[in-house]
Parts: structure tokens; sequence; C-alpha cells
């Protein structure tokens, strides 16, 4: 469903004009203060007079890039292929993708599609899409979502896409264990792409204890080095790359070290890989004595 959506959004922005990216971005500011936006607001954010508004809201309609409401006014919010629409043209617009390409992989909570730099550089853009779980289901999850009770789906995979890209920016330049952050707007993040297999499809590995301790190390770097805790570490997000590297991925769930639960949110991490690596590849380690290695040397 997420990939069908995000390809109806690709071929949509080449039929859209300055004028229609103008009035979706004044639906997705409207969509700040109201659930259904009215022709009358979309009007007063965009400039445009309301006959020539209502003319791009039916173009829009049919590209299937909006949602109209009909109750006691006539209402328009985005949808996934108006949100999708927006950052795609932001991102082409400022030169950090020129095109996009096949879908690589569709989540609960992301899609991933390849794409190209200006400069021809095969990268990844992925589309949060905190949506596709029950707002509930997600408040109660994410940590960037908390004490904030009215956020739109629109919101929070704008605020996941940041908190990701804050993170590899502040992770990257300090070691190359996960993804070289490129761009991001909106829900998308631009980052590198890694050629590599989840550590949960890989049945048999040559030296399983060398990963599991490039995978502690990398951690602590992290932990001490970042002040970060991946904050949803398991063996779905962990990619071994074909020289056997190890790459960590999905941050938008992180932490700071000095959370008031920063403790057992790391202890949680480690036990999901410290029982993988067991069931897999009967390998045991203590967890206590691994959390304290990455917290104290």
């Amino acid at each position: 469903m997420g990939l069908e959506m995000s390809q109806k959004a690709i071929k949509s922005v080449k039929q859209l004009d300055i004028d229609d990216f103008k009035i979706l971005e004044a639906i997705e500011r409207g969509m700040r203060s109201h659930e259904h936006v009215p022709v009358k607001i979309i009007s007063i954010i965009s400039g445009f007079p309301e006959d020539e508004v209502v003319f791009i809201l039916d173009k829009l309609h049919q590209l299937e890039l909006i949602i109209r409401w009909i109750g006691a006014y006539v209402g328009f919010e985005l949808n996934s292929n108006g949100h999708d629409s927006l950052a795609l043209n932001t991102l082409v617009r400022t030169n950090v993708i020129e095109a996009i390409g096949m879908p690589i992989g569709v989540g609960k909570e992301s899609d991933v599609y390849e794409a190209l730099t200006p400069e021809k550089r095969r990268v990844v853009i992925k589309f949060h899409r905190l949506g596709r779980i029950s707002f509930r289901q997600t408040r109660r999850l994410r940590t960037y979502t908390a004490g904030k009770k009215h956020l739109s789906w629109l919101q929070e995979s704008q605020i996941a896409a940041r908190k990701e890209y804050v993170a590899l920016k502040r992770i990257h330049p300090i070691i190359s264990s996960v993804p070289e952050p490129i761009g991001q707007n909106r829900h998308c993040v631009v980052m590198e792409l890694i050629e590599g297999e989840e550590l949960s499809n890989i049945l048999e590995i040559e030296e399983p204890t060398a990963i599991l301790t490039e995978i502690i190390e990398i951690v602590k770097t992290i932990f001490r080095s970042c002040e970060i805790i991946h904050a949803d570490l398991s063996e779905f997000n962990i990619l071994i790359t074909p020289e056997y590297s190890t790459i960590i991925i999905d941050w938008p769930q992180w932490i700071n070290k000095k959370h008031p639960n920063a403790e057992a949110i790391l202890k949680r991490d480690l036990n999901n890989v410290l029982t993988f690596f067991k069931k897999r590849f009967e390998i045991s380690e203590d967890l206590i004595k691994v959390q304290n290695f990455i917290q104290h040397g």
C-alpha cells in the first residue's frame, strides 16, 4: 500500500506546477490547526482567490493528492500522496536528489526507495509513515511524541524524520557505522545507500562472535562519544555488509544517555541483541557485564 502511494506521488509531481504546490503547502499549513482545512483558510494562506483555489483543489483531488471532506463545511487535507509530493518537490528543487527509482522495502512505519543525487550518486530516500499504525500505539512506543497529545500523522512523521536525521548527523562524523545523512525534508530522510543484509536474515556466518563484538563496540562508541542510545535496537535494524562490516539503521527513536529511562532502554537494546545471538549462533554473553562495559568501560 505505502509503496503504491509513493509511486503515485512520483508520477503526480511531474504534472504539478508552482501554483499547485502552493495550494498543497497551504493545506499543509492549515492542517496545523484544522483537521479539515476550509477553502477560505486555504485562500488566505495561499493568497489566491477562492475561485482559483477551488479550481486547483479539483485538480489535486483528481490526482489523489488530497482528501475532500464534506460535513458542516467542505474541507481538505493532505493524504500520503500529497505529503510525498511536497517533500519530493523540495528535495529535487534544492538539489538533494535528481531522480527516484525502485522501491527497496516497506515496513510498518516507513517506505524506502532508491534515488539519485545530481552527481549521480546512488542514495536512499526514506518516507516515515507513522500513521500506518494506530496513533495510540505510536504514542505509547515513541519517545518523541511524549507530552504531545494532538499530533496528526503528518506531524508525527515529520518529527520522526527530523529526529532520525539529527541522530545520523551527530553519529556519522564520529563513527561510520550508520548511514551517511545527505538531506531531509518533512517526513523524508535521504541517506547513503548501504549494500547489506539484515542480521535477522542471516542463518550462518563465519565469525558471529566477531560480529557481536563489533556491535557492542559500536553501541559503546555512540553511547560515550555521541551520548545517544538507539532505543529500538534489534537484529532487524542491523545490517551486515558483504565485507562483514556492521551498520546500524533506523534511528528515529533514539534518546540521550541522560534520559531518565536511559539505563533501562540501553539494557533492553542490549538484551535484544544478546538474545538473538544466543538463539541463532549459541553465543552467550552476560547482559550486565556488557552494559557495564558500555557505560563504564
